[in-house]
């Protein structure tokens, strides 16, 4: 497992049966992560959940950025919950049918680090002897492994009807504005 840049694109080459184990694996963890967000128990504490985050212990920005969103989640609580919970969904599936999987890596990695920095408090409190970061964050690296390979190829809907390896660049590199054809 070797990067190397291809097409201008950093490219990790793995084999198929380890780029689809490692999909599919990762969709099964989001999807029963997202089992548990439909649960009425965390649609219900939600809110508490986050707010549960604020401490003392943290630093002034930290509890500031925990506050803005309890303030907004306290909004309207279930709907918040259910767009995590959905959001959640939509990506496991994505992994497990491997398609669209770029795309939804980085929605997943956007999903991931806004979990991280407010139901984990950036891994926080960081007072002495604290050493967990939180579990989140490492969802983005497993996401960024996913981005940077052809992993929706490996026996994934992506690889059935060449869906990941379609560009705004290439459609539009085929209209020549000289041509006078059409």
């Amino acid at each position: 497992m070797v990067p190397r840049l291809r097409s201008g694109r950093l490219f990790i080459d793995l084999s198929y049966g380890w780029l689809a184990f490692w999909r599919v694996g990762f969709g099964l963890i989001w999807l029963v992560d997202a089992w548990f967000k439909w649960q009425p128990s965390f649609v219900r504490g939600f809110a508490s959940y986050l707010a549960g985050n604020l401490s003392p212990a943290q630093p002034a920005w930290v509890d500031n950025w925990i506050r803005f969103w309890v303030q907004t989640v306290n909004i309207d609580p279930t709907l918040f919950a259910r767009l995590v919970a959905l959001g959640e969904t939509v990506i496991a599936i994505a992994l497990l049918l491997g398609v669209g999987v770029r795309a939804f890596a980085v929605l997943g990695s956007v999903l991931s680090l806004i979990i991280w920095s407010t139901g984990e408090a950036f891994g926080g409190p960081y007072t002495n002897g604290v050493t967990d970061i939180g579990s989140a964050i490492i969802y983005v690296g497993g996401f960024a492994l996913l981005a940077m390979t052809q992993a929706g190829y490996a026996f994934g809907l992506d690889g059935r009807f060449d869906l990941t390896g379609w560009s705004w660049r290439r459609a539009t590199a085929s209209i020549d504005p000289q041509d006078d054809r059409g």
